[in-house]
């Protein structure tokens, strides 16, 4: 069934001398409104990561409305990372297996600039547990305290060298069935493999950076001698509609890596 959004006219505000007299009803341009039905299909998984999307036209004629209508709605969702067009191929759901999007929420880049110059970071999965969510993760994640998450420690090398360890909390609905084993044998990113076997795909995430100073637990794991200085790492990644399914604590070696950020 094709949906509409000219169907649906704006609000309008009435008259009058009450508190809302005189203001700007909300509006939500069309194309903000096509965006969002694409947004529903992709959360739906009606077009799976890597797939290919209708095309502009199959899309207009779906939703009734203008072919720039749709064009403008999936170039923000270009500009978002959440699909990517491919000239003479068409537009696809991005995917966190594409080469080009694999580092997107990996920002340590070694001083030398080069991503590729180290290769792959070796990883080695510490643990993998499932517990009860604490306060401040069930806060993160939006559960219940006491709610089942699951909790991987992990070190990554490069070049030889353990350069981050990271703890990480997911929901355990979503995840069950991760386990230590799959996570050491699977080669390629773990957010590729959360959208491949778990279904969920992280499309945005937010962080908040500080200087730490290690404890002799974590100084052992990066074998760093205490008092060397770390950059933390603190992220909350959401799949579609801003739904949490990651609470991310990493600890950088920044000796000969360096945190980068684009801003746009």
């Amino acid at each position: 069934m094709s949906h509409s959004p000219a169907d649906h006219e704006a609000p309008s505000a009435e008259s009058g001398s009450g508190p809302t007299a005189g203001l700007t009803p909300a509006f939500s341009p069309l194309y903000q409104q096509i965006k969002g039905l694409i947004l529903q299909s992709l959360q739906s998984g009606e077009w799976k990561p890597g797939a290919a999307i209708p095309s502009e036209m199959d899309l207009a004629a779906r939703y009734r409305v203008s072919q720039g209508t749709v064009r403008k709605a999936i170039d923000e969702l270009a500009a978002e990372n959440l699909v990517v067009r491919r000239q003479g191929k068409g537009t696809f759901v991005a995917t966190h297996a594409e080469h080009q999007v694999q580092y997107r929420f990996l920002k340590l880049i070694p001083d030398n600039g080069d991503v590729n110059s180290e290769g792959p970071a070796q990883r080695d999965i510490i643990d993998c547990r499932r517990l009860r969510a604490s306060a401040d993760v069930a806060r993160a994640l939006t559960l219940r305290t006491g709610d089942a998450v699951l909790q991987v420690r992990r070190v990554l090398s490069f070049a030889g060298v353990p350069t981050i360890l990271e703890d990480l909390w997911l929901p355990g609905g979503p995840f069950k069935g991760l386990t230590a084993e799959r996570l050491s044998e699977y080669r390629g990113p773990m957010y590729a493999l959360f959208e491949t076997e778990f279904g969920v795909r992280m499309v945005r995430a937010e962080e908040h950076i500080r200087a730490v100073v290690p404890d002799p637990a974590q100084c052992e794991l990066l074998k760093i001698s205490m008092g060397t200085p770390l950059l933390s790492v603190e992220r909350i990644a959401c799949t579609y509609n801003d739904v949490p399914m990651e609470l991310r604590r990493g600890l950088y070696r920044t000796d000969t890596h360096h945190y980068r950020n684009e801003l746009n």
